[in-house]
């Protein structure tokens, strides 16, 4: 059969996607539709046909959504596929309404909440568009069960239209177990955008006062960052506090390095970075909530901390300080223990693959 898969961002499909698209290749067609800002040309080579379709990822702008929606009919009426998976909001809601209409079997994928759930009055109105988008969608597939309980609290599907999939699953051999460093002061890693939902001001607030106790350690910041934060960043690193590497493509060097990964998020699907560096053999500092808290088990693996809260992420990174090498590297050894038991990658494709009916 023909598949169409919808998704808003070509690079995060790629890294987390790529092996349920070999998959799904065994025996389909394949067409991707995405934004094209990067490994279009890798999905060709895999035999993918990839159309670009520009999104607007952030916001909510009536005139450019219509223009989507548009793009999508204009798509499944072209392609006239046999099967659409969606991925992220706006694929879900506006390709998933344009499969209704049509009578296209879909499945979508919840890959987090985001901001749409945590401001009252865009909640309710992102609840309707879910509701009317997903009346006739066959399943959908949520990355943790808080964010599968919030549509069943809101009433948007069925229980028996929902699956919870341990995230995307992590690729335990392209991110194997690293030997733990011998670093002359504690490497602690925050990857991933900064910016406020991540919880950059609570975990700055914790490394300021961790450096006026006199502790000996590093904060390495890899990825982009908001314009606010700017100052502040090259502040840490004036002080001695922070190195700010940039975006890396390759994180997997990063997590080698480090001694102790960081991610104080105020909401996840399923953290990507934390499968990542705990199967490199990583401890965790991470928020206690859905989508951190299933990649840790509390004081075996790592900490999880009270979330917006720079009090409980300071404490968590000082008992750490004061933890042993040894203590931290078995810490790192059971978290990929955990990965292998739980977050294997072949396991969640063929889960999904069962789920659909594909295999």
């Amino acid at each position: 059969m023909k598949v169409l898969l919808v998704t808003n961002h070509s690079y995060m499909f790629w890294q987390f996607r790529r092996e349920l698209v070999q998959e799904l290749l065994k025996e389909h067609e394949v067409v991707l539709s995405m934004p094209f800002v990067g490994h279009e040309e890798d999905f060709q080579k895999m035999g993918v046909r990839c159309v670009e379709t520009k999104i607007e990822r952030r916001g909510m702008n009536p005139r450019t959504d219509i223009v989507l929606i548009q793009a999508y009919q204009q798509l499944i009426k072209s392609e006239k596929p046999d099967l659409v998976i969606t991925y992220s909001i706006k694929p879900n809601i506006y390709a998933g309404l344009v499969c209704g209409k049509m009578n296209i079997p879909f499945y979508a994928n919840v890959q987090g909440l985001g901001t749409a759930f945590q401001k009252k009055g865009l909640a309710g109105f992102v609840t309707m568009l879910y509701k009317t988008a997903f009346r006739k969608v066959e399943k959908v597939f949520f990355e943790n069960e808080g964010n599968a309980a919030e549509f069943q609290k809101r009433h948007i599907i069925p229980l028996e239209k929902q699956v919870v999939l341990h995230g995307a699953g992590i690729n335990l051999e392209y991110y194997a177990l690293q030997p733990y460093p011998q670093n002359d002061r504690v490497h602690f890693l925050y990857l991933g955008r900064l910016m406020k939902e991540k919880g950059m001001d609570e975990l700055f607030s914790s490394v300021r006062r961790l450096k006026e106790d006199g502790e000996k350690f590093v904060l390495d910041l890899v990825g982009f960052f908001e314009d606010e934060y700017k100052e502040q960043v090259e502040q840490l690193e004036w002080d001695g506090i922070a190195e700010f590497h940039g975006f890396q493509e390759n994180p997997r060097p990063y997590y080698g390095s480090a001694d102790c990964v960081v991610l104080p998020s105020y909401h996840e699907g399923m953290s990507n970075v934390l499968l990542e560096a705990a199967a490199t053999g990583r401890p965790l500092i991470t928020s206690d909530i859905p989508g951190c808290r299933e990649a840790v088990e509390q004081d075996r693996t790592g900490m999880l901390v009270k979330v917006k809260d720079s009090d409980s992420l300071y404490e968590a990174m000082k008992r750490f300080l004061e933890m042993s090498r040894e203590e931290r590297e078995n810490m790192g050894l059971a978290g990929r223990r955990k990965m292998e038991r739980e977050f294997r990658k072949e396991s969640v494709v063929a889960e999904t693959m069962r789920a659909m009916g594909l295999s």
